[in-house]
């Protein structure tokens, strides 16, 4: 029988969990910050932040989010990072992307305090993560992993395909997947043979952003899917990366889009900023 991997449920179960260790990180004088930078007025990424912060709120994060316009410059921008790296109340510095074509994103990054940095974008974040040295992670990896932790899916050993290859999913999944002993391939919509391919993954997890790209001829049978992508079809409904009703009655286990990937998102956001409190109070 397939499992369905719900995001929704393991996300407020883990905040629950959050919600306790924030209650006593506050007996202990310290409140968890989380600071969000928010450049123009993207209706996606508006959505998202609100996402965040009502998250943040339920469990007694303090987040604050500072919105500049659409034409703020670099400058600007880089000002406020700077002021926030040298907030001590701030644990985890945000800044939403995309941004805006006048600002260098990847100049904005390595601005941030590597160890503010609660999205895991900084090189030096980076460069830890390869290296299997502790620190901060993508949050939708480090999301993806806690999901299939809380339902006892083990990676070692598996051999894992990751289509997709972006800083954000992609990469960063594959170092922690390596981390755990899994045997990885990164493979992307220009690889020759992905059908082929894919029917070889223990687990397959898709990050495209091209509805519908895995049909059922492509996944092996008893696998476990991850399913990434956030589209829309003709009528303007969510759908993934997977044909979820084609595919998942061949897997072991899958996620539902949405529900799946999404929640837990933001639950590995707020279980970083968290973390990084902790890391304050303790010295």
């Amino acid at each position: 029988m397939t499992i369905r991997l719900d995001g929704n449920q393991t996300a407020n179960a883990l905040m629950n969990t959050l919600q306790g260790q924030v209650a006593a990180l506050k007996t202990a004088g310290v409140v968890p910050g989380l600071a969000v930078i928010l450049v123009g007025d993207d209706p996606a990424s508006a959505i998202y932040v609100r996402n965040k912060r009502r998250r943040a709120a339920a469990i007694g994060v303090a987040s604050t989010v500072y919105t500049l316009p659409a034409t703020a410059t670099q400058a600007e921008l880089l000002a406020q990072v700077a002021a926030l790296n040298a907030d001590p109340s701030v644990d985890g510095i945000l800044v939403q992307l995309p941004l805006p074509p006048q600002i260098d994103a990847a100049a904005v990054i390595v601005a941030i305090a590597p160890d503010k940095d609660v999205d895991g974008f900084h090189p030096v974040n980076v460069g830890r993560l390869w290296t299997n040295t502790p620190g901060i992670v993508a949050s939708t990896p480090y999301g993806i992993m806690a999901l299939l932790h809380a339902y006892g899916i083990h990676v070692a050993g598996l051999h894992a395909v990751i289509v997709g290859r972006s800083n954000i999913v992609g990469r960063p999944l594959a170092g922690l997947l390596l981390n755990h002993d899994a045997t990885v391939t990164i493979a992307h919509r220009q690889t020759a043979g992905l059908a082929a391919l894919t029917r070889t993954a223990d687990l397959l997890v898709v990050a495209t952003g091209q509805a519908n790209l895995i049909t059922a001829d492509m996944v092996k049978p008893g696998a476990v899917v991850v399913d990434v992508g956030m589209n829309r079809d003709a009528a303007g409904k969510l759908t993934g990366d997977v044909d979820y009703a084609a595919v998942a009655p061949k897997t072991r286990a899958i996620t539902p889009v949405p529900g799946g990937v999404g929640p837990m998102t933001i639950a590995a956001l707020m279980m970083q900023t968290v973390a990084l409190a902790e890391r304050r109070a303790n010295g």
